[in-house]
């Protein structure tokens, strides 16, 4: 699995993958996220953990891998922790965030969902994300 999907990265996309160890708990990971967003470091946190893990091998479900990585995106390291160490309303988002994944019957990462009902499942060239990148605009024009 990891051989064809470092291939369909390299040839399609430019990129290399050196991914981190299959099985990782990414529940701190999530949790660590919806921290990350509420202060405002949402997508520089979430570019950090993923080239972490895909490109770097890191283990994104140790505590202090995290910890570092947060830092790196000018969050403060002890309160990130406290956030990933307890039951907080982020851990809670994550969950409805299951659950609404759940909901939608996404069995496959990655998984996108466009406009609310077209389900993409699973690493697709990128031929089938534009195909349907532009259904969506069609019908967006249309309306």
């Amino acid at each position: 699995m990891q051989g064809r999907l470092k291939q369909m990265a390299r040839e399609q996309y430019g990129i290399e993958i050196n991914a981190g160890p299959f099985g990782t708990n990414s529940l701190p990971a999530l949790v660590g996220a919806k921290y990350a967003e509420a202060q405002g470091k949402g997508d520089a946190y979430h570019r950090a953990v993923m080239n972490a893990y895909w490109r770097h091998a890191q283990p994104i479900g140790e505590m202090q891998v995290l910890r570092e990585l947060a830092i790196s995106v000018g969050l403060d390291g002890d309160a990130f922790l406290g956030a990933l160490e307890e039951e907080t309303d982020y851990t809670a988002a994550v969950w409805a965030d299951h659950q609404q994944a759940e909901e939608y019957g996404l069995q496959a990462v990655p998984a996108l969902i466009f406009a609310g009902k077209y389900l993409v499942s699973g690493a697709q060239p990128y031929e089938v994300l534009k195909q349907v990148v532009e259904r969506v605009r069609e019908e967006m024009t249309a309306n």
